[in-house]
């Protein structure tokens, strides 16, 4: 492995021996070691290189484990801080995490434990470089109107709109509902020489059919009851910019043939009135029907067809560009929490792959909305992604849940996630429950009610009782 993409290790002991088997332990993880005797030499180490992973003994000769926690979180807030305690307590390691470690082991430690411990830093490396990565490749997509992806069939998309943002030629873009139509409409309209001007959206299908005709082509003063006074009509409200008409195929047929003569005469008759007005439109149409078989079987008109037919623009369905659903995921998650650069782990993202996408990116977006109001908002966990996803995945996580002692079969989502959480925090902190509690944000008393409610075995403390407390529970 070449050394700019190995995991940069930096172990920082007073005992050389401690030293030396956390030297060994990570060359055999593939790491790239480096040492220090103490706090201040290995602020001189970061001054020359960046390590990803800093192993920090909490008792250093003068500049302690904090001390260089705290220095390294300031320097470089992206690399991660391990603390070994060999004499600290309990509040120490909380202390050293409330800091920013990414957590605490204790000496003396065994070999295949410590082995794991620097696997799990590593693996957080990576995973939040990769998530980097892709926000920065979002970044650099979205430039182009918030369209995002990399995929060969979304980069055609892209190059067909760039032709077209300077024309005024009429076009029909395909595909399913949720892949993104409207995107593509104003990427063409804001991209060239016309994003100065309006850009109307109509969605056809929400049309009201008795007032179909007054609201594209406007009315005038007592055209009907309740036209106190006149209206222009969308058409004329996109004068000189672009019309979008959303799902055109629900158009009906008598509409149709007036939209037709609108496109072929570039003029407007306004309802109760008998003069056309001239009008300067780019139109772009969009549907998820399939207008070829609905004109061959009657229900669309053959002549607007080929008229809004010029230039065709399929957006792919989001199985079909599974490769975008990693940046597309990272666009949502900045969007909908922005600033605090949450995660995907490669559980989550694998289960985001594997699942067919029936409401496409429109599904996506609302999955990763969900995850982020109920997960940890650190990391996106397959069991905070839906059902359906989890279903589709036959995720370990679900099955994880599923299988745990007092789990019921009829508990909900919202119960799934809180019993993973509070596993895998009491977990972390090694069945103390007292550190597990501070972790979590919970009292004592709520934290009893909680493992027991959900059956999670603990050996009991010196002195335990369940504490009887009218405190209401915390999520």
């Amino acid at each position: 492995m070449k050394d700019d993409l190995r995991i940069r290790f930096l172990i920082v002991d007073d005992e050389q021996s401690i030293r030396k088997l956390c030297m060994t332990i990570g060359g055999s993880l593939g790491f790239q070691c480096t040492e220090a005797e103490s706090g201040e030499a290995a602020v001189e180490r970061l001054e020359g290189e960046a390590p990803d992973i800093v192993m920090a003994d909490l008792k250093l000769p003068q500049m302690s484990g904090i001390d260089l926690l705290r220095h390294v979180k300031t320097v470089l807030p992206r690399t991660e801080v391990a603390i070994m305690t060999g004499h600290g307590s309990v509040e120490s390691a909380v202390t050293a995490m409330k800091l920013g470690a990414y957590d605490y082991i204790e000496k003396p430690f065994r070999v295949e434990a410590l082995r794991l411990f620097l696997q799990r830093m590593a693996d957080k490396v990576r995973l939040v470089a990769e998530n980097q990565f892709l926000r920065e490749r979002v970044s650099a997509q979205e430039e182009f109107s918030g369209i995002v992806g990399t995929s060969a069939k979304i980069q055609d998309v892209l190059r067909i709109a760039a032709r077209l943002r300077d024309t005024r030629t009429p076009v029909l873009i395909t595909g399913e509902s949720g892949t993104g139509k409207e995107l593509v409409a104003r990427a063409i309209h804001y991209g060239g020489a016309m994003a100065t001007m309006p850009f109307v959206a109509v969605d056809c299908g929400s049309l009201v059919p008795t007032l179909m005709e007054s609201e594209l082509f406007g009315y005038e003063k007592g055209a009907f009851t309740g036209a106190m006074k006149s209206k222009p009509g969308l058409f004329r409200t996109a004068n000189g910019g672009t019309i979008f008409l959303d799902e055109i195929g629900e158009l009906p047929l008598e509409m149709q043939a007036k939209l037709l003569r609108v496109l072929q005469e570039k003029e407007v008759r306004p309802v109760g009135s008998n003069e056309n007005l001239q009008v300067d439109v780019r139109v772009i149409a969009a549907t998820n029907r399939d207008l070829e078989a609905a004109y061959r079987s009657g229900l669309f008109r053959k002549d607007l067809y080929f008229r809004l037919n010029v230039v065709t623009v399929h957006m792919p369905a989001l199985r079909e560009r599974r490769s975008d659903i990693p940046i597309l995921a990272h666009t949502f998650l900045d969007r909908y929490a922005p600033g605090e650069n949450i995660h995907i782990s490669p559980e989550a993202i694998k289960a985001l792959l594997e699942y067919d996408w029936p409401g496409n990116i429109r599904e996506l977006e609302n999955s990763i909305a969900r995850a982020i109001v109920l997960g940890d908002r650190r990391t996106v966990h397959v069991t905070d992604l839906p059902p359906s996803i989890r279903d589709a995945a036959g995720s370990p996580g679900q099955a994880e849940a599923a299988a745990a002692p007092g789990r019921r079969p009829g508990s909900t989502d919202l119960e799934d996630i809180e019993y993973q959480t509070i596993l895998r925090v009491f977990k972390e902190a090694g069945g103390d429950k007292a550190l597990a509690g501070k972790l979590l944000g919970i009292s004592r008393a709520t934290l009893y009610r909680k493992l027991k409610r959900y059956g999670i075995a603990c050996k009991p403390d010196a002195g335990d009782e369940a504490p009887e407390s009218a405190e209401p529970p915390v999520a």
